[in-house]
């Protein structure tokens, strides 16, 4: 499986933003749900199939997040740009 990866200390005051380089599956999973993806197993996110950038999430709580971005098994390769913008 391949995929971007990206994880952060953050919590609902922050918000992650990633830029793509083509449509891709922008997912936000807490480290449970990001180990069950690992796995293939099933899990729970926030984020799905995005044709538009920047895609913008906030995580429900504070706690370490994962920002995973992949093709859903597509062909080809995307770049992203993953950025945290705090809240100040």
């Amino acid at each position: 499986m391949n995929y971007l990866h990206s994880n952060f200390q953050i919590g609902p005051e922050d918000t992650v933003v990633v830029t793509l380089s083509h449509q891709a599956r922008v997912l936000l999973l807490d480290s449970t749900n990001y180990s069950h993806y690992r796995c293939g197993r099933s899990f729970r996110y926030r984020g799905g199939w995005s044709s538009r950038t920047p895609v913008r999430l906030t995580p429900p709580c504070r706690g370490n997040w994962h920002v995973v971005v992949d093709l859903e098994g597509r062909a080809g390769t995307v770049r992203a740009g993953i950025q945290v913008a705090r809240c100040a």
